[in-house]
């Protein structure tokens, strides 16, 4: 009978194995091997809990057999009661020490439950046993890959490639360790080899298409997904989203609003959807489908401040319709602190500082420290009582859970206003002090590189745009104009999944000078990163964090019809800035005098680079139009040849004026002489 029972089973005839299996154990209701097979053939169905009723019986009738017992260690891992599990185990290695596979099953435990050190200390033992086992190296493989030590998990689970071929542990390994190592391809195959073996292919799709989109194939990456929608719980609500992310990638927007709307309908106040959306009405230029949309959900969920705020974005700030709808939000949601913010913001956008007071103080009421109303109300005192005003700028920091360090850089600006210069200069650099551990170093500038001689070649139409900015420049406002004028501006260098090509780091102009780096080298990497940021070709902007004029050879030859596009203020007015307010990039302000230094080696740079014409270049002067958003517009426009809409003005502007520096010269007089002869070299006065 066992035979037969073990037969039906290698031919997967699972429920004639059962019914044999069933009819033994009644058969023979004292023989342990007839309950170990009924209980071996109900666990090929999962009926886990009927199996183990079955091996606690054969158990029972021998219980000096470690195989009994090495199952039902088994059955209890699957059904998840671990605790039992191990005990389990210990009894069938007791009866039979020697006993590999208890071993080994316990070290697969010792893993799910995280003790990686118990999972090393028994495979060790088990392989005394048997040393040659591969199944012991792929634990051992997990182990290394659990430790983060995934190049030695990675050269494990290669090793016993062939011998394991696609056990379903190994190939999770193998895709894992690809993974982190950003292998992306390799990644796809491993995972893709573990869908054909998985019990639910549709568990590894997600992460497939994931990386597939990674390759530069969102399409494909959506069409992966599409055979898995269809539910309506979370799980479906997450392929709803990245299905919608997909289809905008590759050019689909008509099939991305369609998915994103059906994430809203679930989810009204998923934001990151409604972002989405929000990004794919602007690039359709399809006003009427995002304000219809988003009224009919309003209509339906009123009370969800998310859609309310997406909705006040489609009007223009200050305008009629603008404050009908912050209106209704208020309507729809009183006493609520996000619709009166946007009711602050209305009034600014009105120049209605009395408004702005009123509608201030029903926030504070509602919300005592509220920041967006507090400052509104303390820059309102100031010129009546400073002193007053300045102490509750320290009550609001003790109030705050977290670092006020934007306070405290909104107190030098107040201590500013009052013309108390030195008391400034003392917030900010106190400022500068304490973030210091987490800023990046200065990067040193390379000495020119070679092939200067000659003016570059006279390019074609432009390409690529290269951005770059020092602190102060205001090369963020640029950018961001840019961006909201609908460019393909990439930003993502100054953000947590900044790429890893040659112009993200700067080092690499060390590295093209000492030849460790070549200049098609450099190119071809740019162009392939180009690729997983979502970039539709060359004809990009990308900001880059850093300039170096040791990049111009390299560029002349692999960017030829690119152009770098820099700003500038009068060099003093933006070390000024630089300590008032910080940058984009969050580098270390040394010491005033030292700042200065590595400003002027840096604005020399961009002197020499127009000068010498060795790149093509631009250099904005934004002295006049970093704080006039129209003027902005008009200059960007004209050195791009391009008619960029005007963005909405700017209110509750925090940042000092132009001509500012002149206030500081008694405490700054010797860092701003570091920067006076590149300023005249610029066209500014002297003093």
């Amino acid at each position: 009978m066992q035979d037969r029972i073990y037969e039906a089973l290698r031919r997967d005839a699972t429920d004639e194995a059962v019914s044999l299996a069933r009819e033994w154990a009644a058969a023979e209701p004292g023989s342990a091997d007839a309950q170990h097979a009924l209980a071996v053939a109900l666990a090929q169905t999962t009926a886990f809990d009927e199996a183990l009723r079955a091996i606690d019986q054969a158990t029972a009738l021998a219980p000096d057999r470690a195989d009994l017992h090495l199952l039902r260690a088994a059955l209890l891992t699957r059904t998840r009661q671990l605790d039992d599990a191990q005990a389990a185990f210990a009894v069938s290695l007791g009866l039979d020490p020697n006993q590999f596979p208890a071993y080994l099953a316990k070290a697969r435990l010792a893993l799910v439950t995280g003790n990686l050190d118990e999972a090393e200390s028994l495979t060790r033992t088990a392989a005394r046993i048997a040393p040659l086992d591969p199944r012991l190296v792929l634990i051992d493989a997990t182990i290394a890959l659990q430790r983060g030590e995934v190049d030695q998990a990675l050269a494990l689970a290669v090793s016993i490639g062939e011998t394991l071929g696609d056990d379903p542990q190994l190939l999770s390994v193998l895709a894992a360790a690809y993974l982190s190592k950003q292998h992306w391809a390799f990644a796809e195959q491993a995972f893709r080899r573990l869908s054909s073996v998985a019990p639910d292919p549709r568990t590894v799709q997600p992460t497939i298409a994931y990386l597939v989109h990674l390759q530069g194939r969102p399409g494909e990456a959506a069409d992966l997904l599409r055979p898995l929608l269809g539910t309506a719980d979370m799980h479906g609500l997450v392929l709803q989203r990245s299905m919608a992310f997909y289809e905008m990638a590759a050019g689909r927007g008509t099939e991305a609003l369609g998915h994103l709307r059906k994430v809203l309908e679930i989810t009204p106040d998923d934001q990151h959807a409604l972002q989405v959306l929000l990004d794919a009405w602007r690039a359709r230029d399809d006003r009427e489908d995002a304000v219809a949309t988003l009224e009919a959900l309003l209509a339906i969920h009123p009370q969800v401040s998310s859609l309310w705020t997406a909705r006040t974005l489609l009007e223009t700030p200050g305008s009629t319709a603008a404050d009908e709808v912050i209106a209704r939000w208020e309507a729809a949601m009183p006493e609520h602190v996000p619709a009166l913010e946007a009711a602050l913001l209305a009034r600014s956008h009105a120049g209605d500082p009395d408004g702005m007071e009123v509608v201030a103080r029903r926030i504070v009421a509602l919300e005592p420290g509220r920041l967006s109303a507090e400052q509104v109300l303390v820059e309102r005192g100031l010129a009546g009582d400073p002193d007053r005003m300045l102490a509750r700028v320290d009550e609001l920091a003790a109030l705050q859970a977290g670092e006020p360090v934007e306070l405290r850089g909104w107190k030098g600006w107040l201590q500013d206003q009052c013309g108390r210069t030195t008391d400034a200069i003392a917030t900010w650099r106190s400022v500068h002090a304490e973030q210091a551990p987490r800023r990046l170093p200065l990067p040193a500038f390379r000495a020119p590189a070679d092939g200067w001689a000659e003016p570059a070649a006279v390019p074609g139409p432009t390409r690529t745009i290269l951005v770059w900015g020092v602190p102060g420049s205001g090369i963020e406002k640029v950018v961001d104009l840019l961006g909201r004028a609908g460019a393909s501006v990439l930003a993502d260098r100054f953000g947590p999944d900044a790429p890893r090509d040659p112009l993200q780091f700067a080092d690499t102009a060390q590295q093209l000078q000492d030849g460790t780096l070549t200049a098609d080298t450099l190119g071809e990497r740019w162009r392939t990163a180009l690729r997983f940021r979502g970039a539709p070709g060359e004809h990009v902007i990308d900001w880059l964090p850093w300039w170096d004029n040791a990049l111009v050879p390299a560029l002349r030859t692999q960017l030829p019809e690119g152009r770098l596009l820099s700003a500038v203020r009068d060099p003093r007015d933006m070390l000024l800035d630089w300590l008032s307010a910080g940058s984009p990039l969050p580098l270390a302000f040394p010491s005033p005098v030292d700042a200065a230094a590595w400003l002027a080696q840096a604005l020399r740079q961009l002197v020499d680079l127009e000068a010498k014409n060795a790149y093509p270049s631009t250099i904005l002067r934004l002295d006049e139009s970093l704080h006039d958003p129209a003027l902005l517009a008009v200059q960007i426009g004209g050195v791009l040849g391009i008619e960029l809409p005007a963005p909405p003005p700017l209110h509750g502007q925090r940042r000092l004026s132009a001509g500012r520096w002149r206030a500081y010269t008694a405490e700054l007089g010797e860092a701003f002489a570091l920067l006076t002869p590149v300023a005249v070299r610029l066209g500014y006065p002297e003093t």
